[in-house]
């Protein structure tokens, strides 16, 4: 579609007629969206605050304690290469975590959710 196209006017749908738009306020103060929120910021708000912490006891250790981060382990693999690669470890892990926890327990209900905005019914 180009700049000067566009499509059907606001609440008008392509195969004519028109649609309801939803009242967003409303939507977002029903208690089915109030408690997705809910079991959203449970499972992030408590995740988020651990892998700060994870962090910021790598940032520490890095700037206080130079000597047991330049412990050798293998060959000239020291304590602070393997807390630096398990950052990464970490991040991927909790993406993997999200990603199954969101897929079971958050998206079903945001799916029906949707489905009662948009009027869909299966």
């Amino acid at each position: 579609m180009s700049t000067t196209e566009s499509g059907p006017p606001a609440g008008e749908n392509p195969a004519g007629g028109t649609t309801e738009r939803p009242d967003w306020t409303t939507v977002q103060q029903s208690p089915e969206f109030q408690a997705l929120r809910s079991r959203l910021r449970r499972f992030i708000f408590p995740l988020t605050a651990a892998f700060l912490a994870w962090y910021l006891l790598y940032v520490v250790l890095a700037s206080y304690a130079a000597g047991f981060m330049s412990i050798k382990l293998v060959g000239n693999i020291n304590v602070g290469l393997v807390f630096g690669l398990l950052q990464f470890v970490s991040t991927f892990a909790i993406t993997t975590w999200y990603v199954k926890w969101a897929d079971k327990k958050f998206d079903p209900h945001a799916e029906a959710i949707r489905e009662e905005i948009e009027g869909v019914r299966k």
